[in-house]
């Protein structure tokens, strides 16, 4: 298989990261332990900036107080994508942006709504992104997965469609 990613430009990561919507964000605890929570991205300004919804009371902020790096990984299993973003995160209060972004189903995690003092943004500043999508390659795999049936032979792997994008 092969392993190494072409170098791509930013806007080839956007629409993958948007198709996938909700990401596994990590960040890094007291302990200096790496640890993960499920949140939905709300929006990808294309200059390589993600925002997410927290309460200013949650681990993940908290966690960014003691280091703002953090990695942020979203996966579609239908599709076969797997994108992974690395950056720098910071806690944003602006009353105006989190009303510009709030939606009602964020009353699910935050009930208290868009007035609650503790709504928090989380924008991450992207340094770099990697991804593998599978997808674009599904056809070609199945043809080598069919001729090795006939053959008899082991199907050559396919390498996904694997890309790096370097943005700071």
């Amino acid at each position: 298989m092969n392993t190494h990613a072409t170098q791509e430009s930013p806007s080839v990561i956007w629409p993958k990261i948007e198709r996938a919507h909700i990401g596994m964000f990590t960040t890094q605890d007291e302990h200096g332990h790496l640890v993960s929570h499920p949140m939905t991205n709300q929006q990808i300004d294309h200059e390589g900036v993600l925002w997410f919804f927290a309460s200013d009371r949650s681990h993940i902020t908290h966690n960014l107080s003691l280091n703002p790096e953090v990695n942020v990984s979203f996966v579609r299993h239908d599709e076969n994508l797997y994108v992974s973003v690395s950056g720098h995160a910071e806690e944003i209060k602006d009353h105006a942006k989190i009303k510009e972004m709030w939606s009602s189903e964020l009353g699910t995690w935050l009930p208290e709504g868009e007035d609650d003092p503790h709504v928090s943004l989380i924008k991450v500043t992207v340094h770099a992104a990697e991804y593998w999508d599978v997808e674009a390659n599904k056809m070609m795999q199945l043809f080598k997965l069919a001729k090795a049936l006939v053959v008899g032979n082991a199907p050559a792997a396919e390498p996904s469609a694997h890309g790096k994008v370097i943005i700071n």
